[in-house]
């Protein structure tokens, strides 16, 4: 044997023993099935073979039928002779026989051919599509450098507007990134007296930015002329770490229990104060209708604020919380408000809690709570699909997919090697960024496209910061 009819042989030796056992070995011809047994399991069997009916058959026409054709070739020569009896013949037939000519009679039509599709045998309105499994990328869509970002759980360091603008807090620097572009600009540096920065939020026109400073002030920002609009001091006694919106009201807490209301277009901007934390307010998220405020707190405790309850003079049995309730066991920093569901409010608890819970906020009552097994840093609502989505911190510090209600994991995103303390989503609701505390940024098409893309109503808040025209 020479030396290539050799190695032939071996490469297909080779080949053979890289075959896995057991498993098919490519796409075979198709053969229909033997089975009598239908696919469908509301479907009733009738078996492999069609049995006569003997009840509904005629046994004398059976006979007559099947002898026929004998007959007619025995007596083919007499009925060429005589016309007339082969008109006869065939007028007795049509009245008697009564234009009859099957033999067999069955009890049931044969079932339907199993590879005929369900349009073909269902009407349209009753066939519904199987959904398809949504794809979820595993790794990061595009990652970003963000050094002398601050590793302080109870910070809220970045924001993603309405005007797809992402800002993210960097030490004593706010840097924009246009995520239409890809453009990054710097807002603003701080006084280091003043910094680092604290929070930040979007106002609701995706204009103007404001600004949590450790020094307890607050600043806000026109950013499509970079413009300082005024500066809020004396709200808080220490800095600020948390901000939420509702309309032209600026909501911030600090560290030092308080959460304040700020009506941004008057001079003497704090219109309600509500009291009931004893330590840093490290959460506050707005409800979608506006109607209610969530508060955590480093206290463990969680707060339900109605604005019907709030007065700018507190007194007795006014600004109360609607709810305290102090189920968890950790700081309170992750709050996230159903988007289809009004009244139902998800908490996540830091490190010695780990636990995601879900509150009806008319009644307080605890709907169900999950132990994810790590800190929760941040959660988010899919705006189109029943899921949430949570950040996390030692041991994985990974991003969790949650279906809803069940609260079945649907992924798990890995890459960040440190915890992932802040979590922001885009306009549309499809892509989230994820800061954490290894200086990365990173951003995830976790949510998917939705389906019909409804536009969102347009809104004018030109008028929040018409007023100020000069720093103050």
């Amino acid at each position: 044997m020479d030396a290539s009819s050799h190695s032939i042989s071996s490469e297909k030796n080779s080949a053979a023993v890289q075959r896995p056992p057991l498993q098919e070995a490519g796409s075979r011809p198709y053969m229909p099935s033997l089975s009598t047994t239908s696919r469908n399991p509301s479907a009733k069997c009738y078996g492999d073979r069609f049995i006569p009916d003997r009840s509904a058959m005629d046994m004398d026409l059976a006979h007559y039928l099947l002898t026929e054709t004998k007959k007619d070739k025995e007596n083919a020569a007499a009925l060429a002779a005589s016309p007339s009896k082969e008109a006869y013949r065939r007028l007795l037939a049509e009245k008697l026989l009564n234009n009859r000519t099957r033999i067999l009679a069955f009890r049931n039509k044969p079932p339907e051919p199993e590879n005929v599709s369900a349009a073909d045998t269902v009407s349209s309105h009753q066939a519904r599509p199987a959904k398809q499994r949504r794809y979820i990328p595993q790794s990061a869509e595009r990652t970003l450098d963000a050094p002398d970002l601050v590793d302080d759980y109870y910070l809220n360091l970045m924001d993603w507007g309405s005007s797809n603008v992402l800002s993210i807090a960097l030490g004593d620097t706010m840097y924009l990134w246009d995520a239409s572009s890809g453009s990054t600009s710097e807002l603003v540096t701080v006084e280091e007296d003043d910094g680092p920065i604290t929070s930040v939020s979007w106002a609701p026109d995706g204009r103007h930015l404001a600004i949590g400073l450790n020094s307890s002030d607050i600043q806000l920002w026109d950013t499509s002329s970079n413009r300082l609009l005024r500066t809020l001091k004396g709200v808080h006694e220490s800095r600020v770490g948390s901000l939420a919106w509702n309309n032209n009201i600026l909501t911030t807490g600090g560290m030092d229990g308080r959460i304040v209301n700020n009506d941004v277009r008057i001079r003497d901007h704090a219109v309600q104060t509500y009291q009931g934390h004893s330590q840093e307010v490290c959460g506050l998220k707005w409800s979608g209708s506006g109607q209610q405020l969530a508060s955590g707190g480093n206290d463990n405790l969680l707060h339900i604020w109605d604005v019907s309850m709030a007065s700018s003079i507190p007194s007795a049995g006014r600004n109360q919380w609607l709810h305290r309730l102090e189920d968890h066991t950790a700081a309170v920093k992750a709050l996230a408000w159903c988007p289809f569901q009004s009244n139902l409010l998800a908490t996540g608890g830091g490190g010695s809690d780990r636990c995601i819970k879900f509150w009806n906020t008319h009644t307080g009552a605890c709907l169900n709570s999950v132990d994810t097994g790590s800190q929760v840093c941040a959660l988010l609502w899919n705006k189109n699909e029943r899921e949430l989505l949570s950040s996390h911190g030692f041991t994985q510090n990974q991003l969790t997919l949650w279906k809803y209600p069940s609260m079945v994991k649907m992924a798990e995103l890995t890459g960040h090697t440190s915890r992932v303390l802040f979590m922001a989503q885009s306009p549309d609701g499809c892509t989230v960024a994820s800061a954490a505390a290894d200086e990365t940024l990173r951003f995830w098409n976790v949510f998917g496209t939705p389906e019909v893309a409804k536009p969102a109503p347009k809104t004018s808040h030109t008028g929040m910061f018409n007023s100020f025209n000069h720093i103050r």
